[in-house]
């Protein structure tokens, strides 16, 4: 359980990251520039927590599939951004690649 938690983390700590990419304004703004990297750090640790006793591909496709939708719910309601239709195709995908890998990948 420990390693779903640190899992939690890592996602969390990714969304932050990389929600303050942009409000960085290409790293012209100290804080959100040292809020991404901090947070990019942060994540790493606690994917690496996470990795001690869970696998790798299960790890890497959580970890990328929840940061991608839960980044698109921020780019849309925090900076106003519309996907287009395929594009939400495509996120549509992504979560259902997470799901089979998360359902039916190797627990070793």
């Amino acid at each position: 359980m420990k390693a779903y938690l640190a899992l939690a983390l890592s996602i969390a700590f990714e969304v932050l990251a990389t929600a303050n990419v942009q409000l960085s304004a290409q790293f012209t703004r100290l804080g959100p520039t040292l809020t991404m990297a901090g947070g990019y750090l942060l994540a790493l640790y606690f994917m690496s927590l996470a990795l001690a006793s869970l696998p790798i591909a299960l790890v890497y496709a959580t970890w990328s599939g929840v940061g991608i939708v839960a980044i698109t719910l921020i780019g849309r309601l925090a900076f106003g951004q519309i996907l287009t239709p395929p594009a939400l195709l495509g996120i549509a995908l992504i979560v259902v690649g997470v799901v089979l890998v998360n359902g039916f990948g190797s627990r070793a």
